[in-house]
């Protein structure tokens, strides 16, 4: 698989095939021990354009859990980036489409990432303010899939 995989989308395209690709490509690129650039293949699954209720979603839940297993499981050896400063970033960023919606995402990714690896600092030069837990439940409980909440804070917790 290549980049090309995910550019063959058009932006009005980001579907289940979307999504189902991402994470595809996401794989690949964890087994070929490139761990940061498969981060970033889930950014654009999360960015994907589902209501929640999609046969993928079923077979392949959003992927919070794939994000916390490269956290936990990338070797020593390897550019893993700081995915703490990236989702810091990426939440204050956002532009449009879902954009409450994809930046409660990035929170809870941040957060998800400050509990499985406190030795990632955030950027001291990005100020922003940063969400509780129960403020990012409240607003993907909002702007998210129904149960996403459920499913982060499961997985959260079981960090």
């Amino acid at each position: 698989m290549s980049w090309r995989d995910l550019n063959r989308f058009e932006k009005d395209d980001r579907g289940e095939t979307f999504y189902r690709t991402c994470l595809d490509y996401g794989q690949y690129l964890w087994r070929m021990r490139l761990p940061a650039r498969a981060i970033l293949c889930l950014d654009r699954a999360w960015g994907a354009d589902l209501c929640g209720d999609e046969v993928v979603l079923s077979q392949w839940p959003l992927p919070y859990e794939a994000l916390v297993h490269i956290l936990t499981h990338a070797p020593e050896d390897v550019f893993i980036g700081n995915p703490r400063a990236h989702f810091q970033h990426y939440a204050d960023r956002l532009g449009e489409p879902r954009k409450e919606q994809r930046k409660w995402r990035s929170w809870a990714c941040w957060l998800l990432t400050c509990k499985a690896r406190p030795d990632f600092p955030d950027d001291p030069k990005h100020i922003v303010e940063k969400p509780s837990k129960e403020t990012v439940a409240e607003k993907l409980e909002g702007h998210g899939h129904p149960e996403e909440a459920r499913l982060w804070m499961d997985i959260l917790e079981s960090i």
